[in-house]
């Protein structure tokens, strides 16, 4: 069990330039499949009190379009990406070069759209953290889901309420020619996992 004292600044630093250089490629990424209409940018990366998690993330008691993807084995983590409905649709119209979808069920397209941009998003996250560790990590085909946003998060911490008392949460925001958007990618990385890039880090000091 890890002590519940917050992180100390320097070691927050640490991964926040670690998860800054795995941001940059997924941005990358993104620009590359949107035709260079959305990027990526680090918003923050936090120690959290397991109990006040979903609070601090601000995820409400609305139903989100989420599309979320895992790591496993020790060193692993969950990564989820959210929207709300309206923000879901517009990203699948404009992938898919057609109108706002309108009905109440998504299509299969629209499904694989937003599926497939968790895709290369999840990969790009993951070819980063790779090089840095030098441990090959694959990631779960992505799902998409709807459901109530804190329900899901708390699914994808159950894994590290075994092992410690406070989470590490990576929060990157999406941007739209400059405009911020309601999207977010929320990244858990298990307790094994973050000790690997601090080990891979010092190690490149």
């Amino acid at each position: 069990m890890i002590e519940a004292a917050t992180a100390p600044p320097d070691r927050l630093d640490l991964l926040h330039q670690l998860f800054a250089s795995a941001t940059h490629d997924a941005s990358v990424a993104m620009c590359r499949w949107t035709d260079g209409l959305i990027t990526l940018s680090l918003d923050e990366v936090r120690e959290i009190p397991l109990e006040e998690v979903s609070m601090e993330l601000n995820l409400g008691d609305d139903l989100l379009t989420m599309v979320v993807l895992s790591l496993k084995g020790e060193i692993g983590g969950e990564m989820v990406l959210t929207f709300d409905e309206a923000n879901g649709r517009h990203l699948a119209a404009s992938l898919l070069h057609r109108a706002v979808g309108t009905s109440d069920e998504w299509t299969e397209l629209e499904k694989s759209a937003l599926t497939e941009t968790g895709n290369i998003l999840g990969c790009a996250y993951m070819n980063a953290l790779t090089r840095l560790i030098q441990a090959e990590l694959v990631p779960s085909p992505p799902y998409f889901i709807q459901d109530f946003g804190a329900s899901v998060l708390q699914q994808a911490l159950m894994a590290q309420a075994l092992t410690c008392d406070r989470v590490l949460i990576c929060r990157t925001g999406f941007h739209r020619q400059g405009e911020e958007l309601n999207w977010r990618v929320i990244f858990v990385p298990t307790d094994a996992m973050r000790q690997a890039m601090e080990d891979a880090f010092h190690c490149t000091r």
